[in-house]
């Protein structure tokens, strides 16, 4: 099988090397920083993002907030079945 990935520096604007899931932690940054959150359903998605500054934010059903962001913080977070956007 072709990958067209193999020997392919990705962009940021896309596509994502993989989707992981996301536990909101209050402690935990994620294992590596999202280039954007899917979110199955909606809710408030509080995060830190790429520069540090902790935000809140509304989000409806399969949304996608295109953010770099740390950490989803537990507290705040009433969103569920988030995945991360990994390069």
């Amino acid at each position: 099988m072709s990958n067209p990935f193999k020997n392919r520096t990705l962009p940021l604007n896309g596509p994502a090397a993989d989707m992981a899931p996301v536990v909101p932690n209050d402690g935990q940054d994620l294992p590596d920083v999202a280039v954007a959150l899917y979110v199955e359903n909606g809710g408030a998605v509080s995060f830190v993002s790429i520069k540090g500054f902790e935000r809140t934010v509304e989000v409806g059903d399969r949304a996608v907030l295109p953010v770099g962001i740390v950490r989803v913080n537990a507290t705040g977070t009433t969103a569920t079945g988030l995945h991360a956007f990994v390069i």
